[in-house]
């Protein structure tokens, strides 16, 4: 009788573990998420990516796990964008040029000469305005959402040949992303502007393809355009940023607590890449003139002037009163 009793007890026992067990696999089941970028591993912006995946699956017990692909391994900018409806990425780092591809207002933030420098950009991402900017692409994106804004970096020039006005550009071959608001300044000043896929820019540089590019001086470095190129040309054209965006379909199946928790990492993470990045830019001048590279101070005046009257803002569909409400952000 006691063996019985002794067997059933524990049969009892085992079932009701059984059962518990069965209760907590769904919470405990893991959800794989898929972040894409297009920068290189060496980048803030990759460090930190990584960082918040690991965050993510640290905050919310293993229910969710990021992998981070890099360096463009799940296609260019301009897939990845894609990427997000057609459900091939669930996060990704992309700048505001190519959210404008669904929502053209927002791209008014990469007219040139907008921001007057990081804490003007960082300012404009707590203002009414960017939230309102946000919302519009949501509306127009199936429901994608921005989380999160970190500082790319003042865009600006390398060239084959010294620059020091804005008509120096004129006839120049040069690389930029396939988006309109780059176009802007080299066409302005009448650059021939060639559309390259970023992984391809150094080989086409270094074979004479293109004679120009413009980027940040932190990408200059990572992407080692220095090496291919003589002088780096202080335009300061535009003051770059990316956004952390999450695909609408991984947005709607988020409880509210999750949407709160994957933007305050996503935010955190952008704080921290963005003071990385600024910190970087300031010592690289200095090194860059200690590698032998020519750095160019030109005039910015010059080049602004030249944009604002020769490019339109509704010729890439922005908003001239955006663009002023920008301005006024202090």
């Amino acid at each position: 009788m006691t063996t019985t009793r002794s067997f059933l007890k524990a049969a009892v026992t085992l079932a009701a573990l059984l059962a518990a067990a069965g209760a907590m696999s769904p919470a405990q089941a893991q959800t794989k998420l898929k972040w894409a970028h297009v920068y290189e591993t060496s980048e803030p912006f990759h460090k930190w990516s990584v960082w918040a995946g690991e965050e993510i699956k640290k905050r919310t017990n293993g229910r969710y796990a990021v992998d981070v692909y890099p360096a463009s391994q799940l296609g260019k900018e301009n897939d990845i964008n894609q990427g997000l409806a057609l459900g091939t990425v669930d996060i990704i780092i992309s700048g505001s040029s190519f959210a404008a591809k669904s929502y053209p207002r927002i791209g008014v933030t990469y007219y040139p000469y907008t921001f007057r420098g990081v804490d003007h950009l960082l300012a404009y991402t707590k203002s009414d305005l960017y939230k309102e900017m946000a919302a519009g692409y949501a509306d127009k994106s199936s429901g994608n959402q921005i989380i999160a804004t970190t500082y790319y970096g003042v865009r600006h020039t390398t060239s084959n040949k010294p620059i020091a006005k804005c008509a120096d550009m004129k006839g120049l071959k040069m690389r930029v992303p396939d988006v309109p608001a780059y176009l802007a300044m080299p066409r302005a000043c009448g650059a021939n502007t060639t559309p390259i896929a970023f992984a391809e820019v150094y080989l086409a540089l270094q074979n004479g393809t293109v004679d120009a590019q413009e980027n940040p001086l932190p990408t200059i470095e990572a992407k080692k355009f220095f090496e291919v190129q003589k002088n780096i040309v202080l335009t300061g054209h535009i003051v770059d940023h990316l956004n952390t965006v999450v695909a609408g379909g991984l947005w709607k199946k988020l409880s509210d607590a999750d949407k709160k928790l994957f933007t305050d990492v996503a935010q955190e993470a952008a704080a921290k890449a963005s003071a990385e990045v600024a910190e970087r830019e300031k010592e690289l001048v200095g090194i860059f003139k200690g590698k032998g590279i020519n750095v160019q101070q030109v005039d910015i005046e010059d080049f602004r002037s030249t944009v604002l009257k020769g490019v339109p803002f509704e010729q890439y569909g922005y908003q001239k009163a955006d663009w002023d409400r920008i301005q006024a952000i202090k």
